[in-house]
Parts: structure tokens; C-alpha cells; sequence
């Protein structure tokens, strides 16, 4: 049997049996990541302001200019790249709205659009952590964060009678809690010190791997932090300041917490973070908690929301939440915590010419009522203050009655949920409310509460998605690995009768009416688009360790030397696409691939040995 061409590994594989198939979830290996690297190795291959980068891409203060308004005054690090456009958004992002009134200090982020593609030079690194990353805390591809800590207090030594300044965190990473903690430490002192203050502090994060007793000040306290890798406990130092952290994993049990232990090594640590990203939902949703279910379900479906609310920090915090709500499910359309008129997309979001987009934002702009008012849903919040008595807002309101941005809070919409209301959640909350129950409580029924529906509802589709993978002994080491079975709806929907929602939720309601709208929302194609790729994957691992268990030098040994050559390339060309991949292989596998690959080239002659085992070119 001659060994086959390249034309041959196109040959599409044989009629599957129907017996049992792999199913990603139980038969995935997994393989040591970064995380369990240590420091000095990643130390050797970083590059300075590398750990810089993999957690900020610069912070800017921006100020307020009687002539130009806001402007970006200074960005560190110096070399940090801001296109023009950037800088803008992040000039009228990091104030509130003249309305707002916010005297004193405020806390809230913003999200904007990358204005162009930029390498880093920790590329591998950030593939590697992102791999690891639980779906909500992967890092973003098109878009910026912003944490912003504002300050506007009175000082007649000004024209304008006051001093406005915002301090901001530009990052990739949606670590909001961690980032807001970050700037209660920095913004104070930089207020204080000014510049050489933020100049210290970005060499620190980058050099961020143990605490340095002693040193003082932060962007050289950032510049010393360890990369962000999932799975990790990480020491960080900031201005005299010890922040303890873990990040989570992808591997992490759905609503558990692996809380950081504190030691009598930890003598040192100032402060230690439960979380890093998670906001408190029931503060949040406090406002209009009578309707967390249509809310969850709204979010689930990538419907157009608009929130409306008096001041940046709780609109940033109620979308959110709202993002959060469909937790592990990864919210897959665009959002906007804080969003103004000089927003770029702007136009692109309030015209009336065509159907709203799949988008949240987070408003408090008084003109926003009206422009967004032929918006589909709008949630109308007030002030956040805690929990005393409940709201008593309890109706869905009609559209037509939000004038102004002074409406009372609410829900202003005509949807009409799939799923009957659960009682039972709302009686808890408001049982607890009567009770005087800890908020810290309460967030943790209402977190749970999101969990179980969304897991009740994701559950049945990975089931039948696993279906859809092949079975391992259709797996030949010399085809092209077998494909996936293609989603068909209406297949899936027959699955729902026996093994769906209900087995594992007591709400009740039209489920497939809410798995039909679903199965056309971005979310689903998010979902499936990411399902689709770690499956395609495990089937060319599972190529891969096929292979590994060939005799390859006794079946080289009938054929010619142009065979052989090619098998080699070959085999070359795997390996490279599961090092570049991270493919999901046993341990060792890798290693054997490469030693079966020098096997065959020492088999054959002297000169088309010394071009085999020449490094690839790029």
C-alpha cells in the first residue's frame, strides 16, 4: 500500500457508526498552561514593559480645558500608541455629564472600539492565558476598557471655579473589580503627587512578580507584575500597597468562588480581592428587581437595551450586570457602560432608519430619552441606595409614557417573556429585604439564581452539540480528521422533549418558543462559533496521538525517499499547528511527534537530511 498523497488526507471519511461519540466535555486532556510556568522562565523571554502590557495598554489623565474642553493631558507609558479618534472617545468618556452632578469622587467605566490592530510583542503569552480564561473574562479583541476615577471639587483659584480631573486605566481585560480597587489606591496619590507618582507606578506593574518591600510608588510597580494567567495567585505591589488575587480558570466549578487564602507568609498584604470582575447584582437590579427574569431573558436574547440612569456609575454597573446576568454564557454583542452623545457610534445607534442593533447601553444624558425613545426596551433606574424599603414599581410600562429622563424606574417596554415569572426568587429577596439580610447575601441568591436558569437553559444544547462529534475509531491516522455533524434545528428541538430545561429548572413556560428566538440571536452564533472551534480541535489532537501510536519508520520503509520527505513535511505541519494551537493533547505527545519526526529523517540520506532538520522559515 503506498503511503498517501496530500490529495488523499481531503478524502472524506468513512459512514459513522451510531454508537457512543467523544464528548468534548468528559474526554478533553488538559495540558499544564502558563499558569504553571515559573516566573524565571517567563522572565526570560519578557521584554521590557511585556507585564506592563499584559494587563494595561496605558493610563491617560484627562482634564478639562476652559479653550478645548476635555483633553488628554498625559499618557504613560510615554510610548503608549492613542489614535487620534481613541484619545477623543476617551476625552468625553471620562467625565460624567454636566446633569450628572457627581462632586467628589466617582468610579465607572466605559468601553470603546480599538481604532487599529496592534501586536504585541506577549502575543503567545496572552493567547496561552486567554485559552485558560472562563468565556466572560477572555480578553477583548476589537474593543478598550476604561476605569475611570473622577474628581471634581470646588477651588476658586480656578477659572472655572473647579477642579474636574479624571485618572483612567485603558485595558483589555474586563477585570472591573480589580481595576476600580487599583485606582482607590492610585488616583488619591496621584491627586496628590502628580506625575512622578503614575511614572513609578507603571515601572511597578511591570515588574509585578513579589512584593518589593520598601519601593514606593506605581507605573514601576505595574511594570514588575507577573502576567495574568488564569489559575494563578498573584502577589501584586502597588505605592506600598500588597494586593493578593486569583484569576480564574475555565476549569473553575460555575458558581464557586476559589477564595484566596490568606497565610502567615501574607504578612505583607494590604488588601486581599475576592473577585476581580464580578459587581454586586443585587444592587444593581435593586431598581427594578420585580422583572429580573424578563431582564435575563432579554440579555440571553441580544435584544436592544437601553439603560437610563442618573450618573455613570450606576449605569456602567447596571449594564454590567445586565452582561453578567447569563453568566458562564458569554454575552456576544456589543455593550456600552457609559455611552454619550460624542460617542463615534453615536449616529450609527440612535438612527431611526432601521431596526435598533443588538446592543446594551448605559446612558445619563437627559437627550437620550428622547432619541432612543423608539427604542424596543428601556430601563429607567434611579439612585442606588441601599435596600431600605422595597420598590413598588411593579408593572411593565408602556413605551409611549417615557418623556424625559425624570420617568419614574421601571421597565419600559411591550415584550412579552417566554417564561412565567418565578415567584419564588422574588419572595427570597424580598424575605431577606424585610430581614435586613446582608447585601453580600443577597447578591450571592441572586447570582445563583442566574446561574441555575442559564445552565438549565445552555445544558440540553451542549448535550446535543456533543453529539455532533465523531466517534474515535473513525479517527485514521492517514485520512484528514472526520468532520462535525452539522446543527439542525429541528433535530435539536426534539431532543427538548425528553432531556430539557425541565429536568433541571422549576420554571415553567414556553421553552421552545425562547430556544427558537435564541437559536437567531449573536449570542447562539457566539456560542456555537467557540463550541464549534475547541471540538475541531479535540478531533485534531486526537489526529495527532493516532499518529503518535504509528511505527512510522517500518511503514517509511517500503516506500521512496520522495514519500518519506513528504510524510515528513507533514508530520512538520502538524506539529506546528498544535504548538501554535495549543491543541488539547496528552501529555508527552508533542515530544513523540517530534521524535518520530527525527527517527524518519535519520533513515534517510545525508543530504536530504541536513534540509530536513534546517529550522522552518516563517
Amino acid at each position: 500500500m503506498a503511503l498517501q498523497g496530500p490529495e488523499e488526507l481531503l478524502e472524506d471519511p468513512e459512514d459513522l457508526d451510531e454508537d457512543a461519540s467523544i464528548s468534548p466535555a468528559e474526554e478533553m486532556t488538559l495540558t499544564a498552561g502558563p499558569g504553571a510556568e515559573d516566573e524565571p522562565q517567563e522572565a526570560a523571554v519578557l521584554l521590557p514593559w511585556d507585564r506592563f502590557s499584559a494587563w494595561l495598554h496605558c493610563i491617560c489623565v484627562v482634564g478639562f480645558d476652559l479653550e478645548l474642553g476635555q483633553a488628554v493631558e498625559v499618557i504613560y507609558p510615554h510610548h503608549s500608541k492613542l489614535s487620534e479618534k481613541e484619545k477623543t472617545s476617551i476625552c468625553y468618556l471620562s467625565f460624567p455629564d454636566s446633569n450628572s452632578g457627581c462632586l467628589g469622587d466617582t468610579q465607572f467605566c466605559f468601553r470603546f472600539r480599538q481604532g487599529s490592530n496592534r501586536k504585541s510583542s506577549l502575543g503567545c503569552f496572552l493567547e496561552n492565558a486567554d485559552r485558560d480564561a472562563p468565556p466572560c473574562l477572555k480578553r477583548e479583541q476589537g474593543h478598550y476598557y476604561g476605569y475611570v476615577y473622577f474628581r471634581q471639587v470646588r477651588d476658586k483659584t480656578l477659572k472655572r471655579g473647579y477642579f474636574q480631573k479624571s485618572l483612567v486605566l485603558i485595558s483589555k481585560l474586563p477585570y472591573v473589580t480589580f481595576f476600580h480597587s487599583l485606582l482607590k489606591i492610585l488616583a488619591p496619590e496621584y491627586f496628590e503627587k502628580q506625575e512622578p507618582c503614575l511614572e513609578a507606578a507603571c515601572n511597578d506593574i511591570d515588574r509585578w512578580p513579589t512584593p518589593h518591600p520598601g519601593r514606593v510608588g506605581p507605573c514601576n510597580d505595574i511594570d514588575r507584575w507577573p502576567t495574568p494567567h488564569p489559575g494563578r495567585v498573584l502577589t501584586l505591589p502597588i505605592m506600598g500597597v500588597v494586593i493578593k488575587v486569583r484569576i480564574p480558570t475555565c476549569y473553575d466549578k460555575p458558581g464557586t468562588s476559589q477564595l484566596v487564602q490568606s497565610s502567615q507568609s501574607d504578612s505583607s498584604v494590604s488588601m486581599v480581592l475576592p473577585t476581580i470582575h464580578e459587581v454586586d447584582l443585587f444592587r444593581c437590579f435593586y431598581p427594578v428587581f420585580f422583572h429580573i427574569q424578563m431582564l435575563w431573558e432579554l440579555v440571553l436574547l441580544g435584544e436592544a437595551l437601553v439603560v437610563m440612569a442618573p450618573s455613570p456609575a450606576e449605569s456602567s454597573d447596571t449594564v454590567l450586570a445586565l452582561v453578567s446576568c447569563i453568566s458562564p454564557l458569554r454575552y456576544s454583542s456589543d455593550f456600552r457602560p457609559y455611552f454619550t452623545i460624542h460617542d463615534s457610534e453615536f449616529k450609527e445607534y440612535t438612527t431611526r432608519t432601521q431596526a435598533p442593533p443588538s446592543v446594551i447601553l448605559g446612558v445619563t444624558n437627559p437627550f437620550f430619552a428622547k432619541t432612543l425613545q423608539h427604542w424596543p426596551h428601556i430601563i429607567r433606574i434611579g439612585d442606588m441606595k441601599q435596600a431600605g424599603e422595597m420598590a413598588k414599581q411593579m408593572k411593565v410600562k408602556k413605551l409611549k409614557n417615557l418623556k424625559t429622563l425624570d420617568s419614574k424606574p421601571g421597565v419600559y417596554t411591550a415584550y412579552k417573556p417566554y417564561l412565567n415569572k418565578d415567584e419564588e426568587i422574588i419572595k427570597q429577596l424580598q424575605k431577606g429585604v424585610n430581614q435586613k439580610r446582608p447585601s453580600a447575601a443577597q447578591n450571592a441568591i441572586l447570582r445563583r439564581y442566574f446561574l441555575e436558569l442559564t445552565q438549565s437553559f445552555i445544558i440540553p444544547l451542549e448535550r446535543y452539540v456533543a453529539s455532533l462529534m465523531p466517534l474515535q475509531k473513525s479517527i485514521s491516522p492517514w485520512k484528514s480528521p472526520p468532520q462535525l455533524r452539522p446543527f439542525i434545528q429541528q433535530d435539536f428541538m426534539k431532543t427538548l422533549e425528553k432531556a430539557g430545561p425541565q429536568l433541571t429548572s422549576r420554571t415553567k413556560g414556553d421553552w421552545i418558543g425562547l430556544y427558537r428566538h435564541f437559536l437567531k440571536s449573536p449570542n447562539f452564533d457566539g456560542w456555537f462559533r467557540s463550541r464549534r472551534r475547541e471540538m475541531m480541535q479535540k478531533l485534531e489532537a486526537l489526529h495527532l496521538e493516532a499518529l503518535c501510536e504509528e511505527d512510522l519508520q517500518q511503514r517509511i520503509e517500503k516506500h521512496t525517499e520522495v514519500e518519506a520527505v513528504d510524510l515528513v513535511l507533514k508530520l512538520k505541519e502538524k506539529l506546528t499547528q498544535a504548538e501554535k494551537e495549543q491543541l488539547p493533547v496528552r501529555p508527552g505527545t508533542v515530544s513523540k511527534l517530534r521524535s518520530h519526526i527525527d527517527a524518519v529523517i535519520l533513515a534517510l540520506p545525508e543530504d536530504l537530511q541536513g534540509i530536513l532538520h534546517k529550522p522552518d522559515t516563517p
